[in-house]
């Protein structure tokens, strides 16, 4: 399974992927969901995956392919599109592309066993930092003011916390650190999803990659906030009333 997470700002876009894939529990593997393109000073895109794992690499191969000197190959790249919204049609098309390919069948479904789904964000010179969660079936929505946010994979564990502490407001630290709070709920709750993690921090209208770390399961500030939050949520519970039977 899969952890993703894309957060929309006030000061930019926040990304923050899980490594670990498995196909049973003696079958367990770190591969890298978070992918990045770059023209510095013109755009910055992120893409995170979860889903068929051939299905994922397929679709990061063939954008990068794409992604050639227009004298190799003949159609537009996410590295020429004009704007996100643009990035991201082409991006649902490869994915609906390679989904039908190893299907064998017209129109992909969410539930193929080859499907998989996609966190997009980044900015195009020219318009505003954009967020894009794109389905098996290669169409999209965009993060908005009343879903600033995206998950895909595994959930439901790591929602609460970001549905009640999220602020757009928020600095990059702060959201990082709400990040590993829901990611630290999802691995305690599900065995699927496992460390490292990586993280990508966006800056609007940079026009360039930001801050990008691994973050891995020895690291000091993770095991302080996972520690933390559990002892802080015990001591909220201690000071709640009881339940009365009478």
């Amino acid at each position: 399974m899969t952890y993703c997470v894309g957060m929309k700002l006030d000061r930019g876009l926040v990304f923050m992927s899980d490594t670990r894939t498995n196909a049973g529990v003696d079958n367990i593997s770190v591969f890298k969901k978070m992918f990045q393109w770059e023209v510095e000073g013109e755009r910055s895109i992120t893409m995170m995956t979860a889903g068929n794992l051939a299905t994922t690499q397929a679709v990061v191969s063939l954008l990068n392919e794409r992604a050639l000197p227009a004298d190799e190959r003949g159609v537009l790249s996410i590295l020429e599109a004009p704007s996100m919204f643009q990035v991201a049609r082409l991006v649902g098309e490869t994915l609906r592309e390679v989904i039908s390919e190893q299907s064998g069948r017209e129109g992909p479904q969410a539930d193929s066993p080859f499907g998989a789904t996609i966190i997009l964000g980044g900015q195009v010179r020219g318009g505003e930092p954009r967020m894009f969660l794109v389905y098996p079936e290669g169409n999209f929505v965009e993060a908005c003011d009343d879903t600033p946010f995206f998950q895909i994979g595994e959930t439901k564990y790591g929602k609460p916390i970001l549905v009640r502490a999220y602020d757009p407001k928020m600095r990059f630290e702060e959201a990082v650190k709400l990040l590993l709070l829901s990611f630290d709920s999802t691995i305690k709750a599900n065995l699927s999803v496992g460390m490292p993690l990586d993280l990508h921090l966006y800056e609007a209208d940079s026009f360039r990659h930001g801050a990008k770390r691994r973050i891995d399961a020895e690291d000091a500030f993770f095991a302080e906030i996972s520690s933390g939050w559990g002892q802080k949520l015990r001591e909220a519970f201690d000071t709640l009333p009881d339940y009365s039977l009478d």
